[in-house]
């Protein structure tokens, strides 16, 4: 059976397997078949799709996954759900569970042609992706479901207070878009926030200057509240003439720089 998992099915489950979800792993089980089917169509795979997930839960979206004929490897950390991922997906050959934290994965053993699909918790979820983003180039196109505040900071624009270190990111290496607003009860047990899904398309090229614009960035978000010619002494011998090399004015602060603008800062110091 590939069909998502709808609430009443997912509690029996977790009540048949003397579990219930855990708040220190973050689990929120997504107990909606039609936000499932929702964000497996905004994937875009299918039975030729190699598809990576991250946190499989209950396996209701390893299930609407699995149902395209894509392959899947799914990662989940909690061990205590592996005898309920059996019961729920161990018959389907296409799918491989990893009961492993996948913040240990090895981005070169996704090489080719990859989809991730995920529930991200987010103190976990977003150094995960910038990382996946950085370096497993074989990932080519992300769907991720994260808290609506963490999603609004991932497609923030420059000078807002929501622009920071992950939007640099992942300007540098992806297109996003922002799928859908997801409400807090379609999960079990409902969150405190509401959620959003949305959907990255790796870059073909990236600068050259791409992991130097990173680093400037990461040092100038963390003081965030300083000029660049503060912010960014000790990291470039001349801040000021850098800045002013690269068109910038070194009165700003790092929310108002474009992506454009730290990779410019990053080829002049390099």
């Amino acid at each position: 059976m590939t069909e998502p998992q709808g609430r009443r099915e997912m509690r029996d489950l977790l009540e048949k397997h003397g579990l219930v979800p855990r708040k220190a792993l973050g689990q929120h089980f997504l107990s909606d078949p039609n936000i499932v089917r929702r964000i497996v169509r905004l994937s875009g795979v299918d039975e030729t799709s190699n598809v990576l997930e991250i946190g499989a839960g209950t396996g209701t979206l390893t299930r609407g996954l699995a149902a395209t004929g894509a392959r899947v490897i799914a990662y989940e950390v909690d061990r205590h759900l592996e005898p309920l991922l059996e019961d729920t997906v161990g018959d389907l050959s296409n799918v491989e569970i990893r009961i492993e934290d996948a913040s240990e994965i090895r981005p070169d053993e996704f090489a080719g042609d990859w989809t991730l699909v995920a529930n991200l918790p987010y103190h976990v979820g977003t150094p995960l992706l910038l990382d996946l983003l950085r370096f497993a180039p074989g990932i080519r196109r992300f769907v991720v479901m994260v808290q609506r505040e963490v999603a609004d900071r991932f497609t923030a624009k420059p000078g807002s207070k929501q622009f920071g270190l992950p939007t640099v990111v992942i300007d540098l290496h992806a297109e996003i878009k922002f799928g859908f607003a997801v409400a807090p009860q379609v999960f079990f047990p409902p969150p405190q926030v509401a959620s959003a899904v949305v959907s990255l398309k790796r870059r073909t090229e990236v600068s050259e200057f791409a992991e130097a614009a990173t680093g400037l960035a990461a040092v100038g978000f963390s003081q965030r509240r300083k000029m660049l010619r503060s912010s960014l002494k000790g990291t470039l011998d001349d801040p000021v003439a850098a800045c002013e090399a690269a068109g910038i004015d070194p009165t700003l602060r790092a929310e108002s720089l474009t992506t454009a603008d730290w990779l410019a800062l990053a080829g002049v110091g390099s």
